[in-house]
């Protein structure tokens, strides 16, 4: 298995070809739950535009088409069609391609009085406020404010997130067909069982099957298309190979 695959065992129904549940560690389960944090833009990005139904993929391909003169002086089309992943997670999932490579926030510029160093704005040479009700002939922020970088936040951001991603890996987790999440025990499988009316064993097979970049791009499609994301991906195929839409 290399670094960009992980891999998942499946319980089967045989009888009706359908994923009855994967039984999945905490990377997968990091990797559904970072599709919720996805902006429909790289969504689009990610699906490609035929591959999207509905007419979200027209005005996705008129923005691109649209000169930047028509758009405010202050906003700019990747922003848009390219957004930014803002996210707690530190190591984004592996299994979807990067779409734009996030940009470190600039440190802010203030400025404060030197008369009054607990006034501060974010324009140089600003009035100080302090200084002109006071009478005093110079009375600006001009002074920049000098930021000190400690290690304190990165140290607790380390003591509180090892593992990174967003649960915890010290459990195997159930993911249903229709991606519902939960941690594994007898009791939710023997419930699962019962609501999906299996009560022949024998037609429950197990199946060990590796996830990658391309299953992830398919499991988002059927996330956003079908009822059975699951069987879509790894059981049913269509004429060309690809996963079928429910």
């Amino acid at each position: 298995m290399s670094a960009s695959t992980m891999s998942l065992k499946l319980l089967i129904d045989s009888k009706h070809n359908k994923v009855v549940f994967a039984e999945a560690r905490k990377d997968f389960v990091d990797f559904l739950l970072n599709l919720l944090a996805l902006p429909l833009g790289t969504v689009i990005q990610l699906l490609t535009k035929p591959a999207m139904t509905g007419c979200i993929a027209n005005l996705y391909g008129s923005l691109e088409k649209l000169d930047q003169s028509y758009l405010q002086p202050n906003q700019n089309k990747d922003s848009i069609l390219k957004p930014t992943i803002t996210t707690q997670i530190t190591n984004p999932s592996f299994l979807l391609p990067n779409t734009k490579t996030p940009i470190k926030p600039k440190t802010p510029k203030l400025y404060y009085c030197p008369r009054h160093p607990g006034l501060v704005s974010d324009i140089q040479n600003s009035v100080c406020s302090q200084c002109r009700s006071q009478g005093y002939g110079s009375p600006y922020c001009s002074q920049e404010v000098k930021f000190a970088v400690t290690n304190d936040s990165t140290s607790t951001d380390t003591a509180t997130s090892d593992q990174g991603g967003y649960v915890k890996g010290v459990v195997t987790y159930t993911v249903t067909d229709d991606l519902s999440v939960s941690p594994l025990s007898m009791v939710s499988v023997v419930i699962l069982l019962n609501k999906l009316n299996i009560m022949d064993f024998g037609v429950l097979k197990e199946k060990v099957v590796e996830f990658g970049i391309d299953e992830g791009i398919k499991l988002l499609k059927a996330s956003l298309s079908s009822k059975d994301a699951l069987t879509a991906v790894f059981l049913l195929k269509d004429k060309d190979g690809a996963p079928e839409s429910n």
